[in-house]
């Protein structure tokens, strides 16, 4: 695919994703962006906002295979990756793969897990295979995991590991639409749910193609030293405990590469870094002094501090 193709090829799934998921823009182009970096998305927000529509809208519109896992307090480890099941029939072990063997999963509130089960998913997430039973299985490619959360309801969840959160390319918040969004979803969906016609608009081996076209974007030196700039500032700051790690810094970096060819280029600027830096690092940070219901405020307020510290190439 030459870079007009690929160019066509995200607007057109770009458009197609917004027919379900109205008056977002930005959002589905963030949540296309982890995509096409071949990371993995955490939604952080409250109920009915559309969380899960992005990730049923978006696998719709590539033809991929979706699974919806419910988190619960009684979810064990092996209802997320599959188990060896006894066939008498035939007087052998048969491999049974759970929901986690889709080319998009989306993971709803995945805090309302004990860590046991949330720590099933790090394999996959991290390395996209899952071990059962002495064998490794590989995940369909492209792999894309969507965890969702509710920032708002403590009782009963289980906080994210920071190393559990470190999987995650990005955090996004959606928001609430404004009026003339809202409206536009209660016309759309009079008659019929709009994510029932979407049909696919982007074949599976079309979005590998797109995301090896991601890792020969350029990101020129000037922008690599930017970049490592807002890192190391992270590492500085007397009001952070721990900063971002090299895998985060390799994580932006991809990061930044699919941002341009979301935006139809071959190159990286400067304005990618300040656009990225929030959602890429945030969740990744841990400040020294937060309570637990106000460490996403903090952190991001810390990041968008550095940016304006932290001088830009020309």
């Amino acid at each position: 695919m030459n870079a007009e193709t690929i160019y066509a090829a995200l607007r057109r799934l770009e458009e197609n994703v917004e027919r379900a998921f109205i008056g977002k823009r930005e959002t589905v182009r963030l949540a296309l962006v982890a995509f096409f970096a071949e990371g993995h998305l955490l939604l952080e927000d409250v109920p009915g906002v559309g969380k899960t529509l992005l990730g049923q809208a978006l696998a719709r519109s590539l033809d991929a295979t979706f699974s919806r896992i419910q988190f619960t307090s009684d979810l064990v480890p092996l209802d997320v990756v599959g188990s060896d099941i006894y066939r008498p029939k035939t007087q052998d072990f048969e491999f049974v793969p759970g929901p986690i063997f889709a080319n998009v999963v989306l993971a709803d509130e995945i805090n309302r897990t004990p860590p046991r089960t949330q720590s099933a998913t790090l394999e996959a997430t991290s390395e996209r295979q899952v071990s059962v039973g002495g064998a490794t299985r590989p995940l369909p490619r492209p792999f894309f995991f969507v965890a969702t959360e509710n920032p708002i309801e403590f009782e009963g969840t289980h906080p994210l590991a920071e190393s559990q959160l470190d999987r995650f390319l990005m955090r996004l918040s959606i928001g609430y639409p404004d009026r003339a969004a809202e409206r536009a979803v209660l016309e759309t969906n009079r008659r019929a749910p709009a994510l029932e016609s979407l049909q696919p608009v982007l074949s599976l081996d079309e979005a590998l193609e797109i995301q090896a076209a991601v890792r020969e974007t350029r990101i020129a030196p000037e922008i690599v030293d930017y970049l490592l700039d807002v890192v190391e500032a992270t590492r500085r700051s007397p009001e952070i405990a721990v900063g971002a790690s090299p895998r985060a810094s390799l994580a932006f970096a991809q990061a930044l590469r699919a941002a341009a060819l979301v935006d139809g280029r071959d190159y990286v600027v400067p304005d990618d870094v300040k656009r990225l830096a929030v959602p890429v690092l945030a969740h990744r940070l841990v400040p020294k002094n937060y309570r637990s219901e106000n460490r996403r405020r903090v952190v991001e307020s810390l990041v968008e501090e550095i940016l304006t510290t932290v001088a830009a190439p020309d």
